[in-house]
């Protein structure tokens, strides 16, 4: 299995839609999200394992920035990786977030943020399943979800 590292996100696009990040002061995150929304999505807070409604979630769609609304990650990438948190095995773009090294609680691992508007979502791993290899290991709070309409499927 190969080193992960970050990505390069020196070139990454936004992926909000708006060609450009959103900014926010801390007051009007903490007035948009619900106080478990800002702990993870702001302070880089962790959810407790199987207590998310989207790690259960079976349906077809996409899966949202909780923050800022943007296109992170699809359903057909979705699978379930028995952590206890949702799992993905590739992002909707390579765009759509941006990977950091992750330094805290004394380990080293990767950070997982919206490109759009910066936000925690999580972290990935070197574990996940063919044809990348990587788990994106995604808070549930940190994730807003679209059903897609039938004969819509995988079209952003």
């Amino acid at each position: 299995m190969s080193e992960l590292r970050p990505a390069d996100n020196s070139a990454s696009e936004s992926g909000s839609g708006s060609g450009g990040a959103v900014e926010k002061s801390d007051a009007q995150w903490r007035q948009e999200l619900t106080p478990e929304q800002y702990f993870v999505l702001r302070q880089k807070g962790t959810e407790r394992p199987f207590s998310g409604a989207l790690n259960r979630n079976h349906e077809d769609g996409w899966y949202r920035c909780g923050a800022c609304g943007a296109k992170l990650f699809h359903s057909e990438a979705k699978y379930d990786s028995g952590s206890g948190w949702p799992s993905f095995w590739t992002p909707a773009s390579r765009c759509a977030v941006r990977t950091q090294e992750d330094t805290a609680h004394g380990m080293v691992r990767i950070e997982v943020t919206c490109a759009g508007c910066g936000s925690h979502l999580g972290h990935v791993f070197p574990d996940g399943p063919k044809p990348t290899g990587l788990r994106y290991c995604i808070n549930s709070v940190a994730l807003g979800f679209e059903a897609e309409k039938a004969g819509n499927r995988g079209k952003g």
